[in-house]
């Protein structure tokens, strides 16, 4: 089992304080937030890419890739019938791949729910048919920089598109690419009628990308679901990428957050 952690958990700390802090404690993946670097991922330079990819590798991590693709950006959304604003965000979104494969990362997980849902008065049709247009169009990026995009379902508190599993199956299926694969959130599946491991054993085909935490918005094992059965799971399905530590409750502490997630999965996987 290959843990990494999200950038974002350390917060204002150093990147160097903050690769330490997680190597000690037991990850060897990196996942970034683009936010994190920089207000302007089209002027976030050539050296400046070198230079953060450097000091992650240095200290011992590989890159996994970028999640919160579409966060804190303007102008940018994924469903709307504005075609001018779906053909900016897959202009945004090829830039990404192409930060991605600079960084020497391989996966961008696709959630961002605030710039992919519906608005008032728009099908599902259309917003599906939207998004596979607007990924469709970053394909040949993805295929240039050796990158995937992993949709990722988001619970109905999060927003109103990809709910389930199911549906970014579906999305997936009309974009019918290899790059185009599913990823799958502890917390998101907790809002499903599916028990968590039926989950994963059901789109063991297509998962890329898994995301452990608790529907507390904090880390795994620091709620109620069981994470036994969830790793069995992955165990059972000869799962090989990265397990990643995302949490959105921040009030337990940085070193509480990374060293309690750490404990919590390997005392399930044990």
């Amino acid at each position: 089992m290959k843990f990494g952690i999200c950038n974002e958990t350390f917060g204002d700390w150093p990147l160097d304080k903050s690769l330490e802090y997680a190597k000690n404690a037991g990850y060897t993946g990196w996942e970034v937030a683009p936010f994190m670097l920089t207000d302007d991922i089209f002027s976030y330079s050539a050296e400046d890419r070198k230079r953060y990819r450097d000091t992650v590798l240095e200290a011992g991590f590989e890159v996994i890739g970028l999640h919160w693709l579409l966060a804190k950006t303007e102008g940018l959304h994924l469903t709307t019938d504005d075609s001018a604003v779906r053909t900016k965000t897959s202009q945004y979104l090829g830039e990404l791949a192409k930060l991605c494969r600079d960084l020497e990362g391989k996966v961008m997980v696709l959630g961002s729910p605030q710039q992919r849902n519906l608005p008032s008065g728009q099908s599902m049709d259309s917003a599906m048919q939207n998004a596979a247009e607007t990924l469709q169009a970053i394909v040949p990026v993805l295929e240039e920089c050796g990158v995937q995009i992993a949709l990722e379902p988001l619970g109905p508190q999060e927003g109103n598109f990809l709910n389930t599993a199911a549906e970014a199956r579906q999305l997936q299926a009309m974009i019918d690419s290899p790059t185009i694969q599913l990823h799958l959130d502890v917390k998101a599946m907790s809002t499903e009628s599916t028990p968590i491991d039926q989950l994963i054993r059901d789109n063991a085909d297509a998962m890329l990308h898994f995301h452990a935490n608790d529907p507390n918005r904090q880390g795994p094992g620091m709620g109620d679901v069981d994470f036994a059965p969830i790793f069995k799971a992955l165990q059972d399905i000869a799962y090989d990428g990265w397990v990643s530590v995302e949490v959105f409750d921040y009030d337990p502490g940085v070193e509480t957050l990374v060293t309690q997630s750490m404990e919590n999965m390997k005392a399930a996987l044990a």
